[in-house]
């Protein structure tokens, strides 16, 4: 039985409160304004653990999936680490009949684009994410990049967006260029170091975070890595669903 605890006007899709697509895709639309908004998908245990053996898939559940699904299909970019791409095994990102004309009424492509942050480089250009994706995959670099590995970026149909100085992605200037380029509905799914990254630079607008019951113990990285801020930000709770234990909620910067 799935409950919902309605914190703003976000209602059941039916009498047994069922939450189908469409219902999700209502209660995760991104507001209407002129900028960009970058919004986070994370998933952490009780104990704060983000990852379990280095990939996130244990610690989650098929309505996590779906709601994960349902982020993408309103995103006009998906942003996330050179790290985490090799770690979860990234694929392009499909198109979905169940948003195809949601996505057409807001101007949007067949499916979003994959951004992925890199500084070095290091990645493999001969996956389907780079030789075969609906959309182009966009790697989100530095200008002192290996030039080497920039051409075979080119090379294998990726977008080079130069989106910092030196080998290091400035994560403002990133969410800059990509809005530069018509990409405003920005979803980061991490992984921790980047999500960090956006947190310090000021850039996070919202925080969509599955609470999974589970214990893991052990010292797996939290949702954001990295240094600390100076002072925190405070977010508020705009909605929260519930299943089986797992809450998933969603947060707006204050």
């Amino acid at each position: 039985m799935r409950r919902l605890f309605p914190v703003t006007d976000l209602t059941p899709a039916d009498d047994e409160g069922e939450w189908s697509l469409d219902h999700l895709a209502d209660a995760y639309a991104y507001p209407e304004q002129d900028g960009p908004w970058l919004r986070a998908n994370m998933v952490s245990t009780l104990d704060g653990a983000a990852q379990h053996d280095g990939r996130s898939q244990p610690i989650s559940c098929e309505s996590d999936m779906r709601i994960f699904g349902t982020l993408r299909g309103l995103a006009d970019v998906v942003v996330a680490g050179a790290e985490t791409v090799r770690l979860e095994g990234y694929r392009p990102a499909r198109a979905r009949e169940a948003f195809a004309a949601r996505r057409a009424a807001a101007g949007q492509g067949p499916a979003p684009a994959i951004a992925v942050a890199s500084g070095s480089l290091d990645l493999d250009f001969s996956l389907p994410l780079f030789v075969s994706p609906l959309v182009p995959t966009l790697v989100l670099t530095g200008n002192g990049a290996p030039a080497d590995r920039i051409e075979a970026a080119r090379k294998a149909g990726a977008d080079v967006v130069i989106a910092g100085e030196g080998s290091r992605v400035d994560p403002a200037r990133a969410v800059r260029e990509l809005a530069d380029r018509g990409l405003k509905r920005l979803l980061t799914e991490g992984g921790p170091r980047m999500l960090g990254q956006f947190v310090a630079a000021g850039v996070l607008d919202e925080l969509c975070l599955t609470l999974s019951p589970m214990l893991t113990a052990g010292d797996a990285q939290r949702i954001a890595g990295g240094p600390s801020v100076a002072v925190p930000e405070r977010f508020a709770l705009t909605s929260m669903l519930e299943e089986a234990g797992f809450l998933f909620t969603r947060y707006r910067r204050i």
